[in-house]
Parts: structure tokens; C-alpha cells; sequence
């Protein structure tokens, strides 16, 4: 696998693992009494864009490095995956 190829799974989980990360410790303006004018209460109070882009980083780099192992190390793919599941599944 070359490694645009490579980087361009890497880009994609990262995105996935975005917006999952996204709502990790949100507190909203609701919840801090803080609400300023002109904005819903559901707003986040503070955003921690460099936390939120640390940590997508962190778990998405774990994640590629388990499909890398699976997929390009161990020869693992999506039509093995059936064979796990058995044939009546």
C-alpha cells in the first residue's frame, strides 16, 4: 500500500474520530450561568479547539495503527471477516 494510500485512512478515521470527540467535557452555557446575549444556552461556554484537535489526534493515530497492523501487516480484510462470523450469520 503506498503511503498516500495510507495517509488518505489515516485522514478519514481522523475525521470519524472527530466528531466523536467533539462532545467530550462540553459544558454548556446553560450549565455555567453564563449565557451571553444573542447566543443560545446550548452554546458551549468555552471551545478547546487545540484539546479537542490533541486528543482526535492521539485516539485516531491509535486506531490507524490497529487497522495498519490488521490490514497491511497481518493480511486481514473485510471479506476474512466473514469467516470469523461463520457461515450461518
Amino acid at each position: 500500500m503506498s503511503a498516500f494510500s495510507t495517509f488518505a485512512v489515516y485522514f478519514i478515521i481522523w475525521w470519524l474520530t472527530l466528531f466523536a470527540v467533539l462532545p467530550f467535557g462540553v459544558r454548556t452555557q446553560a450549565e455555567e450561568n453564563d449565557v451571553v446575549l444573542g447566543t443560545v444556552e446550548s452554546a458551549p461556554a468555552r471551545f478547546r479547539g487545540l484539546r479537542t484537535v490533541l486528543l482526535t489526534t492521539v485516539i485516531a493515530a491509535l486506531i490507524h495503527l490497529g487497522w495498519y497492523v490488521l490490514s497491511v501487516k497481518l493480511g486481514y480484510d473485510l471479506d476474512m471477516l466473514f469467516g470469523f462470523i461463520g457461515p450461518d450469520a
